[in-house]
C-alpha cells in the first residue's frame, strides 16, 4: 500500500498523492519547494522524502505486464481444500480477501484518526487562536466544538486537518 502524502506551503496547500505525485509536484516547483512540509496522511507527522525518485525495480520471473510476480504460499491442507471449493478457484478467491482486508486496514479507527489530526494541527496551527480548543473537542469527539474552535485559521489547514479527523467523528472521509 502506498502512502498518501500532502505538501504544504506556511498556509497554503501545494499538493497530496502518493509520493511519487507529490515528489513530481516538488520538483514542478524548483527551488520554492524547498520551503514546503510535508505529512504523512495516515498519521499526521511530518516526512521527508528522497528528492532523487524511486528505487528502481527489477523484474523477475512471472508475468510482469500484468503486475504478476512469483509468490509461495504456504497453507495447511484444510486451508487449500477451502480455496478449492470456492467459486473460480484459490487465486481470485485470495485476491478478493486480500483487496478486502486492505480495504479495511486503509480506513483509519477513530483513534488513529484524532492521532493524526492532532499531529498535524500542532505543527501548522499549534500557535493559533482555538488550537487548544480543537485539540480538547477533537478527542471529545465533538465535531461542533472542533470546527468551531478552527473556524478562523486558513481553508487548508482547516480542511486537512477536518479530513484527518473524520472518521473520529464518524465522517468515514480518507484524505489523500
Amino acid at each position: 500500500m502506498t502512502r498518501s502524502l500532502t505538501a504544504f506551503a506556511g498556509d497554503l496547500w501545494m499538493a497530496t498523492g502518493d509520493e511519487d505525485e507529490v515528489r513530481a509536484a516538488l520538483h514542478a516547483m524548483g527551488r520554492d519547494a524547498q520551503s514546503l512540509l510535508l505529512f504523512d496522511d495516515a498519521t499526521g507527522r511530518q516526512v521527508d522524502i528522497d528528492m532523487r525518485g524511486p528505487p528502481v525495480e527489477t523484474r523477475g520471473r512471472g508475468r510482469p505486464k500484468m503486475g504478476v510476480q512469483p509468490r509461495e504460499v504456504t497453507l495447511l491442507p484444510r486451508h487449500w481444500d477451502w480455496l478449492a471449493a470456492q467459486p473460480g478457484g484459490a487465486s481470485p478467491t485470495l485476491r478478493r480477501l486480500v483487496e478486502e482486508a486492505r480495504k479495511a486496514a486503509q480506513q483509519p479507527s477513530p483513534r488513529a484518526a484524532m492521532d493524526a489530526a492532532y499531529h498535524f494541527l500542532t505543527v501548522m496551527a499549534g500557535d493559533r487562536p482555538g488550537y487548544e480548543e480543537a485539540i480538547r473537542a477533537l478527542y471529545a469527539r465533538d465535531k461542533t466544538g472542533f470546527e468551531a474552535a478552527c473556524g478562523a485559521w486558513p481553508t487548508a489547514i482547516r480542511d486537512h486537518g477536518a479530513a484527518l479527523a473524520g472518521p473520529a467523528f464518524g465522517d468515514g472521509v480518507n484524505p489523500g
